[in-house]
Order: structure tokens, then C-alpha cells, then sequence
């Protein structure tokens, strides 16, 4: 990525005009924007020229410069007729919209200044010289605008305001320097396929009101289910709202494949159920207890070794205990790519437990899957072929636009016989096509929301090796950090090695720090530093990146790299903050 201004997407102000010294980057832009139509074009050159470069617009009487600096009609007529101009907002409301009678001129003209904003938001998120956030604490934003509900509707002048407002606030998820999630960047693809997704406006319950996206989902995830391991991508799956509600997914098939009068009778038919998982492993495996009556006493936390990895003899050593008590094992979920230190655990040797006490396996990968698809790093997956169901986020690692989850299944079927309830209404058995394509039966939802467009059309521009590039450079990017603070005064580091996944977990220690001897005080004291330093790098809004503690380590930073846009550079930046902010404490 080329430095603040250098670019041709760089701009010079934190307004987003062009650099006046450097026309000819507008200019060219500019030549480039006029293929856009409807318009379009123009606005792009008033954006990258400035209200002072732009070309005149409109005419006449009629016409007068509003506060936002375009040439607007001033009439008030609906709908308005004036052969010059842009339409007046101040005098139009939704209804004025399509499908509204002689809706179609405003509804063009309202949609390309909705882009416009959106254009704007997108360019300035990539300009490292803008803030990853305006930061403003919650009583100030209440106080400062009036975000109630009315009775009475506004005209479309306020509700573009919204619009810029929203995003004024809003966190640049995509900016280089944001680190802060799990869940970064901004694909251009994947963001054109979101839109696309909205404006097809459907449902993903049957083939007959989604049938191209009812195929794109079939077909994504035979392939997610061929790198898996799984012969020839047999199996199911589906797309869900979320890792935790894929990771639920599988908890209820596990129950329904070992006692499947639990649909019918419930809980109380049927044993005691104990769930497995590590002490490092998401919250969600608790949460989907709690919500399938399972409990979230009856899922036992297993240790893990210094980098975060389940111990194995220590998870067969709780199977039996369970087993002594008379309670029933039904499931290990193993991680792939754990929430804090990206840890990967074993899953050769847990399959090899699983297969011998008969137990389901689960895989969390929601955070690790997306390194299947790199060949210098999928090894580190080994074993997940022989799970029977897996959780991948390809809206984490691999980028997508939030939300993309996916819970893939190996056995064939199962899904649809645990979740179905054959809702006449929808699934009707005399339809004149292939009733396999109604996926909607195998879901908890009815309405579900077309997540695989943006996988499958970033899939195809990309094809596997865009994949495999982006998440070996963020690998690599997690490498160079550690590399430079390892050593570095000032930071010690959580665990000894070189990061599993792009996860980095350290500790700052301020200068005031370094000389006290490792005690109870020093750690008190330590524990105040990261959240200090996150609270200003939010109120100075250059970067994020987040901190927790875990067992008995206290507040540490865990950097997280999913972003392509990031550099070199920007991991330098982030060290060099980091010591600024926190060089007082």
C-alpha cells in the first residue's frame, strides 16, 4: 500500500478532496470515473477535485447551491421536472421513491448520492491518513444528535444525513491500521456481491425463490467440504448466522446422531450428556449448551499445555471420570485456531480418542479454517478430516464481508432429519423439480439470509491461490511482529515461540516498570497498561488492537492480522504507537 498521498486512491485532506498540488491524480481519476454512469461519474470528480475544481452543474433560475455544495432545484413540485439540476431532497420523502408513480428519476438520483456517501467511505477507509475512528463516548453521541423514533417521516435531505452521520461514527473495520477483531479488511468484491445480495432482497428456504444462490451454496460448500478431507466433498452443511450458531449446529446434530427421540421427547428421555472442549476454547460451546438444555455444567473444560493447545491425556482422562458417574459423552469440540493465542489443537490424537470411546467430533476452525486453503500452512489442521462436523468462518481469515459461517457435516442427511418439521406451506412434496435443493428443512431458521454470494464471488475473482496469498501474507506479517518485539525492551511476550496463527499476545511494560522485581505489584501495575493505551489509541483514533487477560496472566495485548491491506509499515506504526502512548505510564 502506498503511503498517505502518494496513491492514486490517497487523498490529501481529511475532507476527501485531492491533493491540489497533484492534480493530475484527480484528473485521472476523474477520466476513469466518467465511465460510471447515471451520474456517477460526475460525483466522483466533485469528490476527488473539491466543490472549488468541480464543474459547474445545472442553471438558471431555477437552480441554487445547497449546503452540501451541489446545484440543486429549488422547485417544489412532485416529482420534479426541471431539465437542470439535482433533485431537491428538502421537498421529497420515501414515498416519493419507487415504487412510487414517476418515482423512478428521484429513486436514480437518491441511490447515487447513497453511493456516493458509500464511494467516499470506502476510499477514506483505505487512506491511512484518516482516523480508524471517531471516538465519542456514549452520553456525548445521545446528546449530540437525535436519534429517536418519529411519527411523522423526514425528507429524503435528512436521511441522506443519517447516512453520513452513521458513518462519521462507524469503525473503519477495512483501515491497515485496524487490528482490533478477528473479523477485518474490506474486499471490493465482497462488498459489490453484499450489494448485490441486499438488492436481491430473498430467502434461502427453497429453490424456488432463490435458485442461483440455493446453488452457489450447494456448490461452495461440496468444495469447503473437499478441502476438508471429506471423499469426493460428500457430506452437508449450511450457511449460518455466525460461528457460535454453527458450533450449536453441531452440538444438536452430535445429540440427535446418539439419541434421536430427543426431537421428539426432549431432555428428559434421555441421559445425562457431557460436552468437551478446552479452557482456551469460544464461549459459544457454553452458550449453546445453555440453549439446548444440555447445561453449562455438563461441558468440561479440558487443560491445555503453554501455547493454548488441549492436553489429550487429559481429555481421556475426563471421559472416563464422566463415564465412571454413569453420564453419556457425546461430544469433544476441539479448536482450530483458538480466540487469544490462535492455538491449534491436536487433532490427530483427538480423533484418535473419539473414534475409541465413540464420541462425535467437533472442530472449531472459525478462526483457523481459512488456513486450508494455504499449503504452507494447512498442516497445522492435520486430523480435521476425520471430524464429523466443522465450523469455518471464511468472514474472519479469509476476509468475506460480515456475516459468512458455514457448519459442515459428513455425514449426509443428518442435518435434514434432526431439523425438519416439513412445513406444508413451503415444502410441498409435489413440486416440479429436484426437492433436494429446498434447503430450508435442515435449518433452525426460516429465514435465512444469502451469506454464500460473497464467498463464492470472492472465490472466483480470487480463485484458491488469491486465498492462499492473502492469508500467508497476514502469516507472515504475525512473524515479522514477533520477530521485532521479541527482543525488543519494553515487551515480553506471553509465550515463548513463534505464533501459531497470526496471533501475537504480549505485554508493554512502560518504563516505570522495568526494573521492578516480577511480584504481585508489579503485576497490579502491568495490568493497568494495556487498557490505558487501547483508551488512547481510541481517542486519538490512529489504530486498535485488543487486550484481555487470561488464567492468571493479566491485561495483555493480542494482536490479530486478517487484513490484506496491512503492511510492514503498519505493524512498525503500531509498535512505535504503542510506546508512545504508553511511554508516561
Amino acid at each position: 500500500m502506498a503511503s498517505p498521498g502518494s496513491g492514486f486512491w490517497s487523498f490529501g485532506s481529511e475532507d476527501g478532496s485531492a491533493d491540489p498540488e497533484n492534480p493530475g491524480t484527480a484528473r485521472a481519476w476523474c477520466q476513469v470515473a466518467q465511465k460510471f454512469t447515471g451520474g456517477i461519474g460526475n460525483k466522483l470528480c466533485a469528490l476527488l477535485y473539491g466543490d472549488s475544481g468541480k464543474p459547474a452543474e445545472g442553471g438558471g433560475s431555477e437552480t441554487s447551491r445547497a449546503a452540501t455544495g451541489k446545484v440543486v432545484c429549488t422547485c417544489d413540485q412532485k416529482p420534479c421536472n426541471c431539465p437542470k439540476g439535482d433533485v431537491n431532497y428538502a421537498f421529497l420523502h420515501a414515498t416519493d421513491l419507487l415504487p412510487a408513480c414517476d418515482g423512478e428519476r428521484p429513486t436514480l438520483a437518491f441511490l447515487q448520492d447513497v453511493m456516493n456517501i458509500l464511494l467516499q467511505y470506502v476510499v477514506k477507509s483505505f487512506d491511512r491518513s484518516t482516523k480508524v475512528i471517531d471516538f465519542h463516548y456514549p452520553n456525548e453521541l445521545l446528546q449530540e444528535y437525535n436519534w429517536e423514533l418519529a411519527d411523522q417521516p423526514q425528507n429524503l435531505e435528512e436521511i441522506l444525513t443519517h447516512c453520513q452521520t452513521t458513518l462519521k461514527y462507524a469503525i473503519k473495520t477495512g483501515h491497515p491500521r485496524y487490528f482490533n477483531q478477528l473479523s477485518t479488511g474490506l474486499d471490493m468484491v465482497g462488498l459489490a456481491a453484499d450489494w448485490l445480495t441486499s438488492t436481491a432482497n430473498t430467502n434461502m428456504f427453497t429453490y424456488e425463490i432463490a435458485p442461483v444462490f440455493v446453488l452457489l451454496e450447494y456448490v461452495t460448500l461440496k468444495k469447503m467440504r473437499e478441502i476438508i478431507g471429506w471423499p469426493g466433498g460428500s457430506g452437508d452443511g449450511i450457511f449460518s448466522p455466525g460461528g457460535a450458531i454453527s458450533n450449536m449446529y453441531a452440538m444438536l446434530i452430535a445429540r440427535y446422531k446418539m439419541f434421536p427421540e430427543v426431537k421428539e421427547k426432549g431432555m428428559a428421555a434421555v441421559p445425562r450428556l457431557i460436552a468437551f472442549t478446552s479452557e482456551h476454547s469460544h464461549f459459544s460451546l457454553k452458550k449453546g449448551a445453555a440453549a439446548l438444555g444440555i447445561g453449562t455444567d455438563s461441558v468440561i473444560l479440558i487443560k491445555c499445555d503453554e501455547r493454548g493447545k488441549m492436553i489429550p491425556s487429559d481429555l481421556e482422562r475426563r471421559i472416563l471420570e464422566v463415564k465412571q458417574k454413569g453420564f453419556v459423552p457425546f461430544l469433544v469440540s476441539a479448536t482450530a485456531g483458538t480466540t487469544v493465542y490462535g492455538a491449534f489443537d491436536p487433532l490427530l490424537a483427538v480423533a484418535d480418542i473419539c473414534k475409541k470411546y465413540k464420541i462425535w467430533m467437533h472442530v472449531d476452525a472459525a478462526w483457523g479454517g481459512g488456513l486450508l486453503m494455504s499449503r504452507k500452512h494447512k498442516w497445522k489442521l492435520n486430523g480435521v478430516e476425520r471430524a464429523n462436523s466443522v465450523t469455518w468462518n471464511p468472514h474472519k481469515m479469509m476476509g468475506v464481508p460480515l456475516q459468512c459461517s458455514a457448519l459442515l457435516v459428513r455425514e449426509e442427511g443428518l442435518m435434514q432429519s434432526c431439523n425438519q418439521m416439513h412445513a406444508s406451506y413451503l415444502f410441498q412434496q409435489d413440486k416440479h423439480y429436484d426437492l433436494s435443493y429446498d434447503t430450508g428443512d435442515k435449518a433452525l431458521q426460516c429465514g435465512r439470509h444469502v451469506d454464500v454470494f460473497k464467498l463464492w464471488l470472492m472465490w472466483r475473482a480470487k480463485g484458491t491461490t488469491g486465498f492462499e496469498a492473502h492469508i500467508d501474507k497476514c502469516l507472515e506479517l504475525a512473524e515479522y511482529l514477533y520477530t521485532i518485539i521479541k527482543n525488543r525492551e519494553g515487551y515480553e511476550m506471553v509465550f515463548d515461540g513463534k505464533p501459531q496463527h497470526t496471533n501475537v499476545c504480549f505485554w508493554f511494560v512502560p518504563p516505570s516498570l522495568r526494573t521492578l522485581e516480577d511480584n504481585e505489584e508489579r503485576m497490579s501495575r502491568l495490568s493497568k497498561v494495556a487498557p490505558v493505551i487501547k483508551a488512547r489509541m481510541m481517542e486519538y483514533g490512529t489504530t486498535m488492537v485488543s487486550y484481555q487477560p487470561l488464567g492468571d496472566k493479566v491485561n495483555f495485548f493480542r494482536m490479530v492480522i486478517s487484513n490484506p491491506a496491512a503492511t510492514h509499515q503498519d505493524i512498525d506504526f503500531l509498535i512505535e504507537e504503542i510506546e508512545r502512548l504508553g511511554q508516561d505510564l
